[in-house]
């Protein structure tokens, strides 16, 4: 029997309540504890100006692409780009895509062919999981971050094997013991895929240093966290990035990314060269929310911007995320089902710019709704 529209909407409703806890619009009064910017690019004024400096080295560019890169939307210009991008991560080559979702879902749903196998470690992104799901190849996860778990998905692989990994998780904050990971990968001969998106900033160009990029296979890099722009490139071999050319779907099947954006990627990069200060300051703020924060409070172990303090209820994740706002802070709480139940929580983004006094605030508040 077909539904009704009603029964349709009341089912949307039910499920969007059971959702993440957040406003859709950002309220720029409070102090950001919320977003991805660590180093504070996305407002930077010298950034802004970069960008206009660099198109301005551009006669009679256009406002758009146009098209698909296959077709009218490629340039001289974005090939350059790529090139400087790939040459400043000793990478052989590199693929620009319209956003990290865009990469990561058109290499994982384009590269594993029937046969072939994908193992990705349980807390890898959603786009990641998108992208495996699109592909035909087997499918297994392993327990995040234990080489044991990886190493008897490993055994059960077939045909080409790809192991995918984040090496900043995005949720939790941890770090992956990539060289670990790498070597047990090599010695399997799988592929290993390595997403930086929240590496890059706080560990300068990234995680993945000059001798694990000899066993990394590919690395997808994101400029929508602390490059303060928009768009990824895929990282690898000149192979991988023809291949992905003319293979996935997320790039061929859209229009290119305009030149203001690419220009606004390479002018990040340029700032992030220069802003070793920044990037001390950012290590600085970790050091101290860590070092304020109460020892019986929950806390995911994290060295990076993103901490996470574990509560095991929607209910206190939404109380103290609540309560957090009020006093003027921009914390959001992570409920479940969008984490596993048990595991609900409030995600702190820590940045360059945050004032000490603001994390004061921050971590007492925090040690307070522990204590009652």
């Amino acid at each position: 029997m077909v539904k009704s529209k009603e029964f349709i909407r009341e089912k949307l409703a039910e499920r969007a309540g059971a959702g993440t806890y957040r406003s859709l619009k950002p309220d720029n009064t409070l102090v950001d504890f919320c977003s991805n910017d660590y180093l504070g690019f996305a407002g930077s004024h010298e950034l802004k100006s970069k960008i206009e400096i660099e198109l301005s080295k551009r006669l009679f560019i256009k406002n758009g692409a146009t098209g698909s890169r296959l077709l009218a939307g490629n340039s001289d210009y974005t090939e350059e780009t790529e090139r400087f991008i790939s040459a400043l991560h000793n990478s052989e080559a590199g693929l620009l895509f319209n956003s990290g979702y865009d990469a990561n879902l058109g290499l994982f749903s384009s590269l594993p062919q029937r046969g072939d196998t994908i193992i990705l470690d349980e807390l890898a992104h959603a786009s990641i999981i998108d992208g495996a799901r699109l592909s035909f190849a087997n499918r297994y996860t392993f327990k995040h971050n234990d080489l044991d778990s990886l190493e008897e998905k490993l055994r059960l692989a077939k045909g080409i094997c790809y192991v995918a990994i984040e090496s900043v998780y995005s949720m939790d904050g941890d770090t992956a013991p990539i060289a670990a990971i790498a070597k047990l990968a090599e010695r399997f001969g799988a592929a290993l895929i390595v997403d930086e998106a929240h590496a890059v900033g706080l560990h300068g160009l990234g995680l993945v240093d000059e001798q694990l990029q000899k066993q990394v296979f590919a690395r997808v890099i994101t400029f929508g966290k602390a490059l303060g722009c928009h768009g990824a490139i895929v990282l690898g071999s000149n192979e991988l990035r023809q291949y992905l050319i003319n293979y996935a779907r997320s790039f061929i099947y859209t229009t290119a990314a305009s030149p203001h954006q690419v220009a606004a990627v390479k002018a990040a990069y340029e700032l992030l060269l220069n802003s070793k200060s920044e990037i001390e300051m950012l290590e600085n703020n970790i050091r101290l929310f860590k070092q304020n924060v109460n020892t019986n409070i929950s806390l995911i172990q994290s060295d990076n911007a993103i901490q996470c303090v574990i509560l095991k209820s929607n209910i206190k994740a939404k109380a103290i995320a609540a309560e957090l706002q009020n006093n003027g802070l921009d914390v959001r709480a992570i409920l479940s089902p969008t984490v596993a139940p048990g595991s609900e929580r409030i995600r702190i983004c820590l940045h360059s710019f945050n004032k000490t006094n603001d994390i004061i605030l921050l971590t007492n508040i925090i040690n307070k709704f522990a204590d009652a």
